[in-house]
């Protein structure tokens, strides 16, 4: 009986393996809406607009 059970549980797992998706293709990075970005300090007032202190060695 126990057999059986794993038996049907193995098959009906592999079946769902095999399932095909949807055949559009995912939405891009810029198709995802996002929410308006408003950068501010811990005390609430607005960060300064100042590029980053380490990006002429990252890049």
């Amino acid at each position: 009986m126990i057999r059986a059970a794993l038996l049907l549980a193995m098959l009906a797992a592999l079946a769902a393996c095999g399932r095909a998706g949807s055949p559009e293709p995912p939405p891009g990075f810029n198709a995802i809406p996002r929410a308006p970005v408003d950068v501010t300090d811990p005390d609430g007032t607005t960060a300064p607009d100042r590029p980053f202190v380490l990006d002429p060695i990252l890049q």
